[in-house]
């Protein structure tokens, strides 16, 4: 057993799954199992409706995770300003310029907008329909350890729940849902490994009565590069608005200072998010009252998996927050991890192919975002700062695996010229939209998440049939299970 002294009493069993965090993630592949009549308890820490940074969405998460999981009125309900795409003052272009997600042949129609969302709203809903589903939800209790088995195999938690004796619960798998802050990650073995080129930090705040963009993009995040790094603005209700500004580690001595001042002199070196804030007020009360720093240091675990334990969401991985992408890898690490559980549990496919299944994709789709998003970044060209020069210099240390960048974009030379010059190209463009989606590259970055919304809006797998690695699994014709690929005979 791990986890320290033996809490007192018998152990309570009878569990498929233990879940440990109540987030996007949790929530998701809590839901996934449960669906399938499995038995699934999560533990959250803290009680709902809770503060989360991390409001914006991307098509896939709305129309395809939220969409399986039967939120989507619940969504429509809760009134948050609709995304259809993002709006940019980035690289040489002084101008700011405007990706729309239907711009993409792989994004059309309803499929082609996502939301901006309070957390607190969002993070309850996904909750309250994981006990809908038949998901035991208990808030307030802390995951303090797991069990192992003689053979090292991943058998419970231990939790405390603040009112007595730890108690010992066991399941036939545990899934690590806690985020960036987990305390059972380390269970799974080998080490975090953080990325020098997007080690920042994030000192945010809240604003009522900021500007929006012009409609349709006036519920766009609008990203806009500056001397010191580069800001967020995001409209989360017609009036609230979360602003932030991602600044360089060496900047930590300052937020430590009058974080008030700090933020307002950020503001007016920006002038595009000051005019946004001419007449706004911040918010002062209240769970966005506070102005808060975050580091926001990417990084990835040596491993995602062990006998009996799948790390979700933040607890396995995180990627600078550019484009949005923390909810999407959160949820969809979750459909990943529910198939591999789902299909573990049915006993249709052995535990090493399922989990190497998980973890592939999930590594997979971590790669693209941080391939695309170093690339990203090399096209601001303000030589005299000292944020954007660190980011070139630092570049050269953020090698990735040959294979990896070529599942990006079909073969390119050292230094991913080919798609820096692509997103060079998307800003240079004149006009209000540019078609940043339909290169390839980015089509790299939606792939995935597009076959999800395809499997929501059919009712299950539809277009993949051919695994993405040599030997590996399809998802089952309901999109909730892997299956071996069918052998073709000519």
């Amino acid at each position: 057993m791990a986890g320290g002294r033996r809490p007192e009493g018998e152990p309570v069993t009878g569990y498929d799954v233990v879940v440990i965090g109540g987030g996007p993630s949790g929530s998701t592949v809590a839901t996934f199992v449960a669906m399938q009549g499995h038995r699934v308890l999560l533990l959250e820490k803290e009680k709902f409706p809770r503060y989360q940074i991390g409001e914006s969405l991307l098509p896939s998460t709305v129309n395809g995770i939220c969409r399986l999981l039967g939120v989507s009125d619940a969504l429509a309900r809760a009134a948050f300003p609709i995304k259809r795409g993002g709006t940019f003052r980035w690289g040489r272009n002084e101008e700011p310029w405007t990706f729309a997600f239907g711009l993409s042949p792989l994004l059309s129609g309803d499929s082609a907008t996502a939301y901006q969302v309070r957390r607190m709203e969002f993070d309850q809903i996904l909750l309250d329909n994981a006990r809908a589903n038949g998901v035991e939800v208990r808030e307030q209790v802390t995951v303090t350890g797991v069990v192992e088995d003689e053979t090292g195999r991943i058998t419970g938690v231990l939790t405390d729940d603040g009112s007595g004796p730890r108690t010992e619960i066991r399941a036939k798998w545990v899934v690590d849902a806690s985020g960036h802050t987990s305390r059972t990650h380390r269970h799974v073995g080998g080490e975090r490994h953080y990325a020098e080129f997007f080690r920042n930090l994030a000192l945010f705040g809240y604003f009522e009565g900021g500007k929006r963009l012009p409609a349709p993009n006036s519920g766009n995040i609008l990203a806009a590069a500056f001397r010191s790094g580069w800001f967020w603005y995001i409209p989360l209700s017609d009036t609230l608005t979360s602003v932030g500004a991602v600044l360089r580690p060496e900047a930590l001595d300052r937020v430590h200072g009058d974080r008030e001042k700090l933020l307002h002199e950020l503001i007016a070196e920006c002038p595009i998010i000051a005019d946004h804030l001419r007449e706004a007020r911040r918010v002062t009360q209240g769970p966005y009252g506070e102005i808060r720093v975050r580091k926001d240091w990417s990084y990835l675990k040596d491993g995602f998996t062990r006998p009996g334990m799948i790390l979700v969401g933040d607890a396995a991985c995180f990627i600078d927050p550019v484009f949005s992408s923390g909810v999407h890898l959160a949820t969809l690490s979750a459909l990943l991890a529910a198939r591999s559980i789902n299909t573990m549990l049915a006993g249709t496919v052995g535990e090493s192919d399922c989990l190497a299944e998980f973890e592939s994709r999930y590594r997979r789709e971590y790669q693209v975002f941080h391939d695309f998003l170093v690339a990203f970044y090399d096209t601001n060209q303000d030589e005299d700062s000292y944020f954007w020069k660190a980011k070139r210099i630092s570049g050269d240390g953020a090698a990735v695996p040959a294979e990896s960048f070529v599942e990006l974009v079909g073969g390119i030379a050292s230094r991913e010229q080919a798609l820096i010059d692509a997103v060079d190209r998307a800003v240079a463009v004149a006009g209000e939209d540019r078609d940043l989606l339909s290169a390839p590259q980015m089509r790299g970055v939606l792939r995935e998440g597009v076959r999800v919304q395809v499997q929501a809006a059919v009712g299950g797998n539809a277009d993949e049939q051919v695994p993405v690695r040599p030997g590996g699994l399809v998802p089952s014709a309901d999109g909730m299970h892997w299956a071996r690929p069918a052998v073709v005979t000519s």
